[in-house]
């Protein structure tokens, strides 16, 4: 027995009649959050470059990519070798130049959106992109989509120049008091749009400057409450002074 076929076993042993009640009780969608949360673990894992628990994580999400397929297999529907058959054939025909050594040029970046359109009979180029997805990751493989086909802005100036366009739209738009929300999203749009000419994650980027925001605020706490002085009696200006003065010390 392979070590992936005692995987197989042993999650089939914990649904089984005799098997782990909480097991037992799963559905598809009940183990969504969990499925998503073991996404980010892997996630996190890999922007640590922490190679133990990436190790770990990616057992446990093959567990629950072992686990759905278990599911279906249950109703008939599919196994988990029909899925990895089913991806094989998939990579080989989107590689003819490698698997069969042709000069067929479906591969090529600028043709490859286009190609998985005509396999899954879409009406759009812009179809495929789950509407689940986290919206700075959906708005990036949408402006993907789009620009494998050519509509794409042609250097990184003319992105730059449309981001000050956009925010003077929301300036006006806050001026009004009216299309605030439209705006905004325009604005938020356009700035993933110049990350991706960045070649730059917007999901990790913003995680990032999150994560250094929670840093320095909580640095700002330490400081305040081993001098006894409650951040909430402090002045926006008092508060911004030593930000800035941490910020100073980081650098």
């Amino acid at each position: 027995m392979t070590k992936f076929d005692k995987l197989l076993s042993i999650v089939k042993k914990l649904r089984s009649p005799d098997g782990c009640d909480w097991d037992k009780e799963q559905t598809h969608e009940s183990l969504m959050p969990y499925l998503l949360e073991e996404v980010y673990e892997v996630i996190e894992a890999i922007e640590n470059k922490d190679y133990t628990l990436l190790k770990e994580e990616l057992g446990d999400l093959l567990l629950h990519v072992v686990f759905q397929a278990d599911l279906a297999q249950d109703k008939n529907k599919f196994s988990i070798d029909d899925s990895i058959e089913f991806v094989n054939e998939k990579l080989i025909s989107r590689h003819p130049h490698i698997f069969d050594h042709s000069n067929n040029a479906s591969w090529e970046k600028d043709n490859w959106e286009s190609q998985k359109q005509k396999e899954k009979n879409r009406d759009s180029i812009l179809d495929g992109v789950p509407s689940s997805l986290p919206a700075l990751l959906k708005s990036r493989r949408i402006q993907e989509k789009a620009a494998s086909v050519g509509f794409d802005w042609d250097n990184n100036s003319q992105v730059l120049k449309k981001i000050d366009e956009e925010i003077s739209e929301l300036k006006v738009a806050l001026n009004q008091n009216e299309g605030i929300e439209d705006e905004l999203g325009d604005v938020l749009f356009t700035i993933v749009n110049l990350s991706r000419h960045l070649n730059i994650d917007p999901e990790k980027s913003l995680r990032l400057s999150t994560k250094k925001f929670i840093n320095r605020f909580k640095k700002i706490e330490k400081d305040l409450n081993n001098k006894n002085i409650k951040i909430k009696d402090l002045s926006l200006n008092e508060l911004d002074q030593i930000w800035e003065k941490n910020k100073k010390i980081e650098q």
